[in-house]
């Protein structure tokens, strides 16, 4: 097998490179469902929570039966974000939880039989050792350096709130076929700027955000769900433009997923 460094990217939307098409044909491709979705989250989770951390609890998809079978396992990569009500209703239903998040006091902290916090950040590259020599707790490592360390061949949920590294991160899951290992997505994403180490004119930059999804079509990942934060700026590319939030959650299910 090949290692890939770069994703595929798809056609320009239009015959010149042009900010308008492709930006509509973005913002329309994160609005669509892909697959419809009868049962989202749990009994209990309620949707007062800051925002809809939506997850597919249909019995064609894997989930609900592993949940119910306390076999379920839940990565949640997020900084300092006080709002842990769907993180909690996970744990309360059995599911093993793993919070990630560089601002916690110790490395490992265990709260209640199903819930661990862990003082590491995941990225999209491993430290490089002679940096990471330095610094006594280098605490940021893919997220494949990480399963593989846990012993953890899979993950039915991974949720993301990692304020702009998303794009690189999903690269890096996709390059490294670590996205076949879970089950379903639930990721914020932001569109106010193009996000850390994501590079080019705007045009170029939605063309890439738009490519990254098509790969995880292309993985049998399906949009069921988007969740468009009008709490926050309505900004694009710094723009206020094309009547779109600077930041949507977005929950795809692995249809493949056993």
């Amino acid at each position: 097998q090949t290692v890939r460094w770069h994703i595929e990217l798809q056609p320009w939307a239009s015959p010149t490179p042009s900010l308008n098409y492709e930006a509509s044909r973005f913002l329309k491709y994160i609005s669509t469902s892909q697959i419809s979705c009868e049962h989202m989250n749990l009994k209990g989770y309620s949707k007062t929570g800051k925002k809809p951390w939506s997850i597919c609890l249909d019995e064609r998809f894997g989930l609900i039966h592993r949940i119910r079978s306390k076999q379920c396992r839940l990565y949640s990569l997020g900084l300092g974000n006080d709002d842990n009500q769907f993180e909690l209703s996970m744990a309360s239903s059995g599911c093993e939880v793993h919070r990630f998040d560089p601002s916690i006091k110790s490395a490992h902290i265990q709260e209640g039989q199903h819930l661990w916090y862990h003082r590491l950040s995941i990225d999209w590259r491993d430290p490089n050792p002679a940096i990471a020599a330095h610094k006594l707790h280098s605490n940021t490592k893919k997220l494949g350096t990480v399963l593989n360390e846990f012993g953890h061949q899979k993950i039915d949920v991974l949720k993301a709130d990692v304020e702009s590294a998303e794009w690189k991160i999903l690269e890096n899951l996709i390059l490294e076929d670590v996205v076949e290992q879970i089950g379903q997505l639930v990721f914020e994403v932001h569109v106010h700027w193009p996000g850390f180490e994501v590079s080019g004119n705007d045009s170029t930059v939605v063309r890439y955000w738009y490519s990254l999804l098509r790969e995880l079509e292309l993985k049998d990942f399906r949009l069921f769900h988007t969740y468009k934060d009008l709490s926050k700026p309505q900004m694009f590319l710094k723009k206020e433009a094309f009547n779109a939030s600077s930041c949507y959650t977005l929950s795809w299910v692995n249809t493949r997923w056993k």
